[in-house]
């Protein structure tokens, strides 16, 4: 395949992209029929990070960050860097300085399927990172690579301005097609969760809210007084 950088991609409908993340990476995975989700061994480096956005995406080669340097000139505030490897990479591809550049323009957040360095720093500036590992093992700058192609980042393919969405929960990609849907899907789902919330608040048990008494005795469940 020639290594390419494209320039100008089609993005996700921002204000769609907005209200998926503020419904919640758990919430748009079940809006998408259980879709969508994101290996869960991608995890925030800290807690509190969230972020929603369409994707910038980078191939690049293991242990090297060039073509992440690359892609950072196409960013545009509010898009979300997702980064992946041609091969198996734990080495700490992306740091505090890179993520200076990124927060310069406006960048929502990494997702990166290898390793990150200067946790600390990335930390005390807020910038939200998704990684496969915490890693102070350095890189190089050598190899070619590709920016916004179709990647296979963490078990799913992501597509340049899909909608990608991150909370402590892990991560879920929405192609961007799909956004307008998921909202109406992931709204109604909030309203019919809120509504079981209160009925379980108010004493109801989900055994008789759900149904399953039934499905216990399907399965052929007794219940007994006591084990023999």
């Amino acid at each position: 395949m020639k290594h390419r950088i494209v320039r100008n991609i089609r993005r996700a409908d921002a204000a769609g992209v907005k209200i998926l993340g503020q419904l919640g990476v758990a919430t748009v995975h079940e809006a998408q029929g259980r879709t969508g989700l994101l290996l869960p061994y991608m995890r925030p480096i800290y807690n509190s990070a969230r972020v929603a956005g369409p994707a910038v995406t980078v191939l690049s080669q293991a242990g090297d960050n060039l073509m992440i340097h690359a892609a950072v000139e196409l960013c545009q505030p509010g898009d979300v860097l997702v980064v992946t490897c041609t091969s198996e990479s734990t080495d700490g591809m992306f740091g505090e300085l890179l993520a200076t550049s990124l927060r310069t323009r406006g960048v929502a957040g990494l997702v990166i399927d290898a390793g990150v360095r200067d946790v600390a720093d990335l930390t005390a500036m807020d910038f939200p990172v998704w990684s496969k590992a915490v890693s102070a093992q350095g890189t190089v700058k050598a190899t070619a690579g590709s920016v916004n192609v179709p990647v296979t980042c963490a078990g799913q393919l992501i597509r340049p301005g899909d909608a990608v969405i991150g909370d402590v929960d892990g991560l879920v990609v929405v192609p961007r097609e799909d956004v307008s849907g998921v909202v109406v899907a992931g709204q109604q789902r909030l309203a019919k969760e809120e509504k079981s919330r209160e009925r379980l608040r108010a004493g109801e048990l989900g055994l008789d809210m759900y149904a399953l008494r039934a499905k216990l005795k399907e399965l052929g469940v007794v219940y007994v007084d006591q084990e023999d």
